[in-house]
């Protein structure tokens, strides 16, 4: 019976170190990924892409500001949260500046998980409908 006990201890133990090493070589291989840009222009009042599917990975959001006339931003949210609740916001995807009439900038890397998000720019009245779809 003692046996028995052992190698049941035993097995279950190796199949959780087996799960936790999958894990790790998992997110090591995420945090290992490349990360990609995802580049949206904003004109007056819209940006000019409305939706952007993408796969699962680490994004950096590059921001142009085409003739708007004032600085904009950016911001991301999973679709179904209140976008108007700032904690809901996914701040990494914040540009990291103000973007000027004529200029870019870029957001720090942002994670992205399968799912829809919304996105828009709170200084110039964008719409609230643009999606970004991450399969």
């Amino acid at each position: 019976m003692k046996k028995v006990v052992a190698i049941l201890v035993l097995a279950v133990g190796t199949v959780f170190t087996v799960s936790a090493q999958d894990k790790m070589m998992k997110d090591k291989m995420m945090k290992d990924a490349p990360v990609k840009t995802i580049a949206l222009e904003q004109t007056s009042g819209e940006f000019t892409q409305k939706q952007i599917t993408v796969s699962e990975g680490t994004y950096v959001f590059d921001i142009a500001n085409n003739d708007v006339g004032h600085d904009v931003g950016f911001v991301l949210v999973k679709k179904g949260k209140d976008i108007s609740k700032p904690e809901n916001h996914i701040k990494t995807a914040y540009v990291t500046q103000p973007v000027k009439t004529g200029a870019s900038q870029t957001s720090k890397p942002t994670k992205l998980s399968k799912g829809e998000y919304v996105y828009f720019c709170p200084l110039n009245p964008t719409a609230t409908d643009n999606t970004l779809i991450v399969k």
